[in-house]
């Protein structure tokens, strides 16, 4: 069938308002684990991207957490200047969230892009509203979903790091150089861009340790990285290991379709209903059930 660009529209604009409440504030870290893991498997195992996200918000959530535990010790040197000292952390504080949202506006891509695409992936002008790379490694992805079948590695690294050196360029590099140009607590600063970054799944010996995090090549490299340990894990690891944050329920993975499910009618219900709007995708696939509203895939 073929759509018309109000059609089109229409669509990308529901997608959009459904990302923006599924991706929550800011500091809704683990519900947007929830959600990318959602997404992961809705796709049939075939979109990796957001569960390495998923992993990316958990340790998030930890690292933030030590960061203002270690600025509140560095800023006792400031105790004869209760203003200074409060400025200080305050700028922190804003930092850490500015982080934050760039994991927020992540997630809203990665679902939107997801939504809209299962739906619309072939549609003429839809690389109007999605990169052609991505959409090429998108619509493969739903193919394969619609089939009932994997990927191969090729193919899952064509669609991760499609889509991650497109967030890279067009949603993480800018805001992060904005909030590093920002952040004036200069020993803070050379502390947070300096991490070891290890997701649950990584072995210690292959930590990611960061000269620079504000060089996007070195971010690049770095993800690119992490795909190969997961790949080299297994999926199914990588997936079980969602739970090692302390974050998520212990049975999370086992309950996961129910658990977005209701937090998913929670978050519309509380919004009145007014995002849950698309219907229609292509096809079903493997560990996949009747989770958001694309349709009743």
């Amino acid at each position: 069938m073929t759509e018309g660009p109000d059609a089109l529209d229409l669509t990308y604009a529901a997608a959009r308002r459904e990302a923006h409440l599924m991706a929550g504030a800011n500091g809704d870290l683990a519900q947007r684990a929830m959600v990318y893991h959602h997404l992961y498997r809705h796709s049939g195992g075939n979109h990796v991207f957001p569960l390495l996200a998923a992993h990316g918000a958990l340790w998030a959530k930890g690292y933030f957490a030590t960061g203002m535990r270690v600025g509140r010790v560095l800023s006792l040197r400031d105790l004869h200047r209760p203003a200074e000292r409060t400025r200080k952390l305050a700028a922190l504080a804003a930092f850490a969230d500015a982080f934050r949202d760039i994991n927020r506006r992540v997630c809203i891509e990665v679902f939107a892009t997801y939504q809209f695409t299962a739906r619309y992936g072939n549609a003429p002008g839809v690389e109007r509203y999605v990169d052609p790379l991505l959409l090429e490694a998108l619509n493969r992805c739903h193919h394969a979903r619609s089939h009932q079948r994997l990927l191969s590695r090729t193919d899952r690294s064509d669609l991760f790091e499609a889509f991650f050196r497109w967030e890279q360029h067009a949603v993480v590099g800018p805001s992060v150089d904005s909030a590093v140009a920002g952040f004036d607590w200069d020993r803070i600063r050379r502390l947070s861009l300096r991490p070891t970054i290890r997701f649950a799944y990584i072995p210690r010996r292959e930590a990611l340790r960061f000269a620079d995090f504000a060089d996007v090549d070195e971010r690049i490299e770095k993800g690119l990285r992490a795909f190969e340990i997961a790949e080299d894990a297994g999926w199914t690891r990588v997936e079980g290991t969602l739970c090692r944050y302390g974050v998520l329920p212990g049975s999370f993975v086992e309950r996961a379709d129910t658990l977005f499910s209701a937090m998913r009618a929670r978050l519309l219900a509380l919004n009145g209903d007014k995002a849950g709007a698309l219907v229609g995708c292509r096809g079903a696939g493997p560990g996949t059930g009747q989770l958001y509203n694309i349709g009743g895939c």
